[in-house]
């Protein structure tokens, strides 16, 4: 465990970029490691869709990503895992918990959010947030919670889709400055706010690259020219298993694949009833939060 942490905090520490596709299952964590990728990541989208059969909008309970976050840890073997944990599953005393369940399990890095509960993927309209010093409360409890210093926690802002890009920027400096490890801005949208990112936040910067999703698809050289520290890469091994199933089941029953074809994130989740879910909470719908 501690040797895979400390592999992937040298990395970054080096300067270098640390690629990671996402996995999710059994088989997508022991071909990640086969194939001698940099660090595998958790997709907390995956989980949902492949374990449970749901779409990412928080309805994954922390018991259960951090059973999968175990049975992954020890299908990569050596492999670093950086795994998602959405907003933490709660108050600060519930991060807490999180983090050291986290930990036990034996992943490098633990990311959590500035979203209010329930989350949704970040590549989804109609996100929410909580204000960023109720974020910092949820940053300081990781903080605090963690055991092992090669631990990584990951800070990720969702500010850009709901308070622009230079709310977003602010954030995620405060949080860097309030000792997040690595510091993440979801959903930013074209080059020149790629660009913009890597220039005015100086700490070290993960980059979400999502299939259909809102970020440009950037190279490693020139993301690694920009000075990201990690790009994760979570929908590309799902996407291309979901595709496999799909032309497979259809060719059983006779369905047109084109019928069923997701190009972008909520047409995925689809698949796995996002319109029913959304209905259903649309149904028992709140006054919106204001996140300041």
């Amino acid at each position: 465990m501690s040797t895979a942490r400390a592999r992937l905090r040298t990395m970054i520490e080096a300067g270098d970029l640390v690629v990671a596709p996402g996995v999710f299952d059994g088989i997508s964590a022991s071909i990640a490691a086969r194939t001698r990728q940099d660090a595998a990541y958790l997709t907390g989208a995956g989980v949902a869709a492949s374990g449970f059969g749901l779409p990412d909008v928080g309805l994954v309970t922390q018991t259960e990503m951090v059973e999968r976050a175990r049975m992954i840890v020890r299908a990569c073997g050596d492999l670093p895992v950086i795994a998602d944990a959405d907003t933490g599953y709660g108050a600060p005393m519930n991060v807490v918990r999180t983090v050291r369940e986290y930990e036990a399990a034996g992943v490098a890095a633990i990311q959590l959010e500035d979203q209010a509960f329930p989350k949704r993927c970040g590549h989804l309209p109609d996100k929410e947030l909580v204000s960023a010093d109720d974020f910092l409360r949820t940053l300081a409890a990781a903080l605090d919670a963690r055991q092992d210093p090669d631990l990584l926690v990951i800070a990720r802002t969702d500010a850009r889709a709901v308070l622009g890009l230079d709310e977003a920027i602010r954030r995620a400096n405060g949080y860097a400055a309030a000792g997040a490890d690595v510091v993440f801005v979801e959903a930013p949208e074209g080059v020149g706010e790629l660009e913009r990112i890597a220039r005015e936040i100086t700490a070290p910067k993960l980059v979400n690259l999502v299939l259909g999703g809102l970020t440009p698809l950037e190279s490693v050289g020139r993301l690694r020219e920009l000075g990201y520290a990690i790009a994760i890469h979570p929908a590309n091994a799902l996407a291309h298993a979901a595709l496999g199933m799909l032309n497979a089941l259809c060719e059983l029953s006779g369905e047109n694949v084109a019928d069923h074809l997701p190009t972008k994130p909520s047409e995925f989740f689809d698949l796995v009833g996002m319109r029913e879910w959304a209905a259903i909470g649309e149904r028992y719908r709140t006054p919106s939060r204001e996140g300041a």
